[in-house]
């Protein structure tokens, strides 16, 4: 016999967490964008994607990454949305996981370098779309906007670790060798 994680209890618990990423992106599109900054949010959803991150590894992560993108891109944004979302997600899960493999960070600063990295990824999205405009004055109001992002879903992360990341459960399954 050998021990593995339940499939059930894995689709299920992903499953979860990208409603709730869903739901949070949601309620973050409530927020009223400030005309100065614009774009700039708090990433509330990032709680759940750093949680998954943690608890099942950067396929996982970038699976319910992707999922949230395109169920919120289409049901409240538009395909620039889904572009800028999908630069600044990808950049943020690679540093991320480089960052959490070192043993080096705590997720408070995992989570404060994937806020400015998410950041970093939506601007080489615009330079790309928009080559003409000069976003290089915007760059160190979103690199401040990610990291102060970042340590707030960081913090809130560390309070909700025990309720989102998902408990370590084993299945007794035979297996014929």
């Amino acid at each position: 016999m050998s021990f593995i994680k339940g499939k059930s209890y894995g689709i299920a618990y992903l499953g979860m967490m990208t409603a709730l990423a869903a739901v949070l992106s949601y309620v973050e599109a409530l927020i009223p964008l400030t005309p100065a900054l614009p774009g700039i949010k708090p990433g509330l959803s990032n709680i759940v994607i750093t949680a998954v991150l943690y608890s099942s590894g950067i396929g996982a992560a970038f699976a319910v990454s992707l999922a949230r993108i395109l169920i919120v891109g289409f049901l409240f944004g538009n395909m620039s949305s889904i572009f800028y979302s999908l630069g600044g997600t990808i950049l943020a899960l690679l540093i991320m996981e480089m960052l959490r493999r070192t043993g080096l960070f705590s997720v408070f600063g995992v989570s404060a370098a994937g806020g400015a990295a998410h950041n970093i990824g939506q601007l080489m999205i615009a330079f790309i779309l928009l080559p003409e405009m000069p976003f290089t004055d915007y760059l160190p109001y979103l690199l401040l906007a990610g990291l102060v992002a970042g340590m707030l879903t960081g913090a809130l992360l560390l309070f909700l670790k025990p309720y989102l990341v998902r408990p370590e459960t084993e299945t007794k399954v035979k297996t014929e060798e």
